[in-house]
């Protein structure tokens, strides 16, 4: 149950009009309209732009999750805002959010109270973009978060097995804003207020805008449109190489791409936030809490998992084929300072219902805090999508002394009694031997430390898979590194009398993996004694490396084609070796392998000889 502690941000951000006239407002500024439950809290981007905007003196109401199946009343409540509605399906991708690999529905919805499912339309930016342009045609629209920032360009979606156009196209919607946007939106805010015309904003970075076809293009960079790649497939794939290298090297282009009736405009991003622009954005007044309107309402699962974390920094230079997170937050990492962090932590330990752990002190992983490179020039000029694959470039400092420093500072305030690394951590990135013996034996000194006082039991890792081939197209280095970090981990545990659990994270029906390349896998961890908890089947999403590969069935970077699973069950087959010690699954994969005529797979399996014992 949400706790009645929630004070007064009903008052900050109305969600209906009783709270409307409470805070004595006769207008409203802003009013943002979001698929997820409205929390208060950095981790909910709904709730950052909330606060950024009333920061500069905006009056920010906000419709979370409103009924788009009846009269529309809830999008009616407020009327017109002032200068323009905001809409993010949420925190995710409205159907990665609703379906399974599978295409099948989930029966749970993390951002809903309860966990209540279907609290949000499918491709919810769209939709609810439709109903806003319908009641209020007059009114600028401005799309943002997670789905429309992935779907800016002509995508493939999954859901629909077919290539879209920008979701600016078919949402109708005025601007979109891509990324981490408080900058982007906090400029369009201000542009309207003083200008009051939607062209005022085409100049601001990092929005997208449609244009007519008689754009002047000079020094901007121009992809394939979305009748050509219908056409040619290939054409997609170099789309994508174009725009991912033209992220990485922080392009001051334009990238520009024809849809269907309109000409996509999508202007440069921002520099990364200096320290001092994300440690302000921290240290507003958020409450960490879940609006009053959920007061006596069922919890929301995804503020439980992370009500008792710290971001620490944004960002990640890892350039996984399969993730979208440098796609969104950057490849550069922009990191608070430490007094912001600790500060944060201190206001943790001091709220009613903190029961002394600290969840979380991470990011998108939680060891990249404080990381860039050497000579920033070096990276000016870098094309690389990650940093780390196929080797940890030299450039990189690597160093964790920075983290090392937080956790046992941290560990001092008063109120916390323990803390544990809830974000993933790259194992690869601290066992990497640099040249220098003093980074070595700090990052020595970072893992210990981590797996003897920062696990809660359980360390979650992500080696992903075995093969070479499949991680060298997932970019990510060598199982070997897995095997050596599992050989510490059980060190580290048995120097320090712990009985802790090492958790792998796996993907099965990754383009170019196998059902042998699956199976091998399976022996692997077998031989390793693991069974496996944490595993997945590889989802396609928007903007990803991995899903132009699924669709193309090519790698855009070579050129060559690659194996995808597409079909159902060959999907289900490589997804069953994860749970080879099943008796219900036993029969499938005795069966499988006797028609591949691998008789030696199966001896290995269930033959006699057994796991290795930890």
């Amino acid at each position: 149950m949400v706790e009645k502690y929630s004070n007064n941000i009903s008052s900050i951000f109305p969600t209906n009009i009783k709270e409307l006239k409470n805070s004595n407002w006769d207008y409203v500024d802003v009013i943002l309209i979001s698929g997820d439950a409205f929390i208060d809290h950095t981790s909910f981007g709904t709730a950052v732009i909330a606060r950024v905007l009333h920061d500069a003196g905006y009056r920010v109401a906000v419709l979370p999750q409103p009924n788009w199946q009846d009269d529309l009343r809830d999008f009616k409540k407020f009327g017109k805002p002032r200068l323009f509605f905001g809409v993010s399906a949420g925190n995710m991708d409205s159907m990665l959010n609703h379906y399974t690999a599978g295409k099948r529905k989930r029966s749970e919805d993390a951002y809903s109270p309860g966990g209540e499912p279907g609290k949000r339309p499918d491709y919810a930016t769209i939709e609810y973009s439709r109903i806003l342009k319908g009641l209020y045609p007059d009114v600028p629209l401005v799309i943002g978060g997670v789905e429309a920032s992935m779907r800016r360009f002509v995508h493939y979606d999954y859901w629909s097995n077919k290539l879209m156009p920008s979701v600016l196209e078919s949402s109708g919607a005025d601007l979109l804003v891509y990324g981490m946007a408080e900058k982007s939106i906090l400029e369009i805010a201000n542009r309207l207020n003083d200008a009051g015309q939607i062209y005022n904003c085409y100049d601001i970075r990092q929005i997208a805008y449609l244009s007519d076809f008689d754009d002047e293009i000079s020094n901007d960079i121009v992809l394939s449109s979305y009748s050509e790649v219908l056409s040619h497939k290939n054409k997609h794939g170099e789309n994508f190489v174009k725009i991912e290298k033209e992220s990485n090297l922080g392009s001051n282009c334009r990238i520009i791409q024809d849809q269907k009736k309109k000409r996509l405009i999508v202007n440069p991003a921002y520099d990364v936030l200096t320290e001092a622009e994300i440690d302000r954005i921290y240290s507003l007044p958020f409450t960490r809490l879940p609006h009053p309107r959920y007061i006596g309402k069922k919890p929301i699962p995804a503020y439980e998992m992370i009500k008792d974390s710290v971001t620490m920094h944004r960002g990640c230079f890892g350039g996984c084929s399969f993730c979208t997170i440098s796609a969104h937050q950057g490849k550069l990492v922009s990191s608070r300072s430490e007094k912001s962090i600790l500060s944060e932590l201190d206001y943790i330990s001091k709220m009613p219902e903190f029961k002394g752990h600290i969840t979380d002190l991470g990011g998108p992983s939680a060891n990249m805090y404080q990381m860039k490179g050497i000579n920033q020039d070096i990276c000016d000029k870098c094309v690389r999508p990650s940093c780390i694959f196929p080797s940890v470039c030299k450039n990189l400092d690597t160093s964790h002394k920075p983290l090392i420093d937080i956790y046992e500072k941290a560990s001092r305030i008063r109120g916390i009694k323990n803390i544990s690394i809830g974000s993933g951590v790259r194992y690869d990135l601290a066992m990497h031997q640099t040249n220098s013996p003093e980074v070595n034996r700090i990052n020595h000194r970072y893992l210990e430390l981590l797996i003897s006082k920062y696990v809660s039991g359980r360390l979650k890792v992500a080696p992903e898979h075995s093969s070479s081939k499949v991680l060298k197209t997932m970019r990510k280095n060598s199982f070997n590194t897995f095997r050596n970090f599992e050989k510490l981990f059980r060190q580290v545990n048995k120097k320090f009398g712990l009985n802790q659990q090492l958790i792998p994270y796996f993907i099965s029906g990754h383009p170019s993996s196998t059902e042998t390349d699956m199976a091998e896998l399976a022996l692997e961890t077998k031989d390793m004694g693991f069974k496996l908890e944490q595993v997945q089947a590889f989802t396609p999403t928007p903007m990803t490396l991995a899903t132009v590969m699924y669709y193309t069935g090519i790698n855009p970077y070579t050129g060559k084609k690659i194996f995808v699973a597409r079909d159902k069950t060959e999907k289900e087959n490589q997804l069953q070796y994860f749970f080879w010690y099943k008796s219900d699954i036993r029969k499938k994969i005795l069966n499988n392998l006797k028609k591949s005529g691998r008789k030696d797979l199966i001896d290995r399996f269930y033959g006699k000889k057994s796991a290795k014992k930890r």
